[in-house]
């Protein structure tokens, strides 16, 4: 049996977990994005990646300042106050209310005025995170990370099927005590009805599905609530009338005309994919955003993308890999979306990633809008196999890569922002 464990609002509960006070209350965690980075001073920015799920986002911080400092209360020229930022999550209570992850603080206080709403501290969540991962190491024999909220248990050949809705229920309680979170945990032979059935245990309960239960379970479940059936894949299966997993596993035929992906989602949905949890949950790209208020000057906006690269290039360099791809969006004022993606098959360094997104952002620049986000990302990893990398300019590529090694150095010894190049300034 595989268990999926869940923490119930765990931004909310980390902060119940030093602070009972909060409890059956309304809290709400928001904020706006943490925008130091951009700094021209230097800060004392460090990395804290203690936690290696596939899913987990690296956290930057500041040494030599109080960590993640969220404004989300602005005074006009008035004195008045400007409620800022959005909700990052929410208690059951707020919830209750109308309050939704992603809301506008300002509309999240409007429906439930008596709200508290909590600055974030991102130290705290990966903290208790990677403690609670330690925790169940010693509890269950092979753990998953699979995000900073989320893991795998597999207990096969160690707990019985007939045991195992006990034992889970005792786990919970163990994490109860021993660290004040409140957890849900979906049970199931297959990894991803485990998953699915999570929902179904929320709030800080457990569920499970038996392997003969399968079919009756999934027969009414919308597809979108599938883990792994994203939009684009529902709207393709949704032209063919299919908008439950019940009538999606009797569409074998058209999942595997779909090859290899169609065929691995088709076996996850109907529970007989035989996927074991995965103890090195490798990552498949590297990212970082920021939103911000409204910037019209591009030559601000591109120096806010050549900082951004620099953090994706410590990140790569600290997970020593290479990779080909990147991404780069621009949200503006206007509400256009402008994307841009290049691969190249090079040797990764910090000038040739400064320079790619540079030359990206010449197609994303928009006349007569202004940026309000930068989202960017690198993927597809070549894990330095140098065989598989161009050899027009792989011998000029080394000198550059040995160079950002030497600043990583120095960045990892210091802070993240004790050297910048000129474009930043």
């Amino acid at each position: 049996m595989l268990l999926h464990m869940d923490l119930d609002t765990f931004f909310v509960s980390a902060h119940r977990s030093r602070d009972m006070s909060l409890n059956n209350r309304p809290v709400a965690v928001g904020g706006r994005s943490n925008l130091k980075i951009f700094d021209k001073a230097q800060s004392g920015i460090r990395l804290y990646n203690a936690n290696q799920g596939a899913f987990v986002n690296p956290v930057f911080y500041h040494a030599r300042q109080s960590d993640f400092e969220h404004f989300f209360v602005d005074r006009t020229s008035d004195g008045d106050a400007k409620i800022r930022g959005i909700v990052v999550t929410s208690s059951y209570e707020a919830r209750a209310r109308g309050v939704k992850t992603g809301m506008p603080l300002a509309q999240a206080l409007r429906l439930c005025p008596e709200m508290e709403v909590l600055v974030p501290d991102y130290m705290l969540y990966h903290d208790l995170s990677h403690r609670l991962h330690l925790f169940l190491q010693e509890e269950i024999p092979r753990v998953e990370q699979f995000s900073i909220d989320e893991f795998f248990g597999d207990v096969n050949g160690w707990i019985g099927e007939e045991e195992v809705l006990a034992y889970a229920t005792h786990l919970k309680a163990l994490i109860w005590q021993k660290f004040r979170l409140p957890i849900s945990i979906g049970i199931s032979p297959a990894k991803w009805i485990a998953k699915l059935a999570t929902k179904y245990a929320k709030p800080n309960g457990v569920f499970l599905v038996k392997k003969d239960e399968i079919p009756a379970f999934i027969e009414d479940q919308p597809i979108r609530a599938f883990p792994g059936i994203g939009k684009g894949f529902a709207r393709r299966l949704e032209k063919h009338f299919i908008t439950t997993l019940g009538e999606a596993s009797r569409a074998k035929a058209l999942f595997y005309s779909w090859k290899k992906p169609g065929r691995v989602l088709y076996h996850r949905i109907i529970g007989d994919d035989g996927e074991r949890i995965s103890l090195m949950n490798d990552r498949k790209s590297i990212g970082i955003s920021r939103t911000f208020d409204p910037i019209c000057d591009k030559s601000e906006v591109l120096r806010r993308i050549l900082i951004l690269a620099r953090h994706i290039v410590f990140i790569v360099l600290r997970h020593n890999v290479n990779p080909t791809s990147y991404y780069l969006k621009v949200n503006y004022d206007n509400g256009a979306r402008m994307k841009q993606r290049f691969t190249q098959e090079r040797l990764f360094s910090e000038q040739l990633c400064k320079e790619t997104f540079r030359q990206l952002y010449d197609g994303c620049a928009l006349f007569g809008a202004c940026a309000t986000k930068i989202s960017m990302s690198v993927s597809n990893f070549t894990y330095q196999k140098y065989t598989s990398l161009s050899l027009l300019e792989i011998y000029s590529d080394k000198p550059k890569q040995q160079l950002s090694r030497s600043l990583q150095y120095l960045r990892e010894k210091y802070s993240l922002d004790i050297v910048k190049t000129g474009g930043e300034l």
